[in-house]
């Protein structure tokens, strides 16, 4: 299959898997004659686990040493492993945190909803200088990150 295919059937683009090839997580693509990559379903199946890994976060960095360790042979097992459950745990970190946003979204959107607190005015509270603890002098700033002329006296 040559690599115009490949993108297409897994929705990347020719130059990401030119680029992943390269920098070898898609390891040994054989060439045909005419120097065009002939990719076999192994090769595809690369490309698929790689696009998986990526579109859940994991870092390219992490997949370089992955399939390093793979092509070294079985006695990397364990240190493949280590990598997988550490992005594993890297990725339910970051669904936890996608969670909690939605859930956040979700109480915003009630609030906007006949007989929620915002139906009427919406987001007035943002509007309204307060102070926060991550600038420095506890400086007021408005929701747009505006210094305000306001008086603390």
């Amino acid at each position: 299959m040559q690599i115009a295919e490949v993108a297409k059937r897994y929705g990347i683009s020719v130059d990401t898997i030119r680029y992943y090839e390269r920098i070898g997580l898609v390891p040994h693509v054989t060439r045909l004659p005419n120097g065009i990559r002939d990719f076999t379903e192994y090769d595809c199946g690369w490309v698929e686990f790689i696009r998986c890994m990526r579109e859940s976060g994991v870092q390219i960095e992490a997949l370089v040493e992955y399939v390093a360790l793979f092509q070294e042979g079985e006695h990397t097992a364990a240190a493949r492993l280590e990598i997988l459950e550490e992005q594993r745990a890297k990725l339910v970190a970051k669904l936890e945190e996608m969670q909690a946003t939605a859930k956040r979204l979700d109480a915003k959107i009630a609030s906007y909803r006949p007989g929620g607190e915002c139906s009427d005015g919406g987001d007035e509270w943002l509007r309204k200088p307060f102070l926060t603890s991550a600038c420095p002098d506890n400086h007021l700033f408005t929701a747009r990150g505006e210094s305000p002329k306001v008086s603390l006296s």
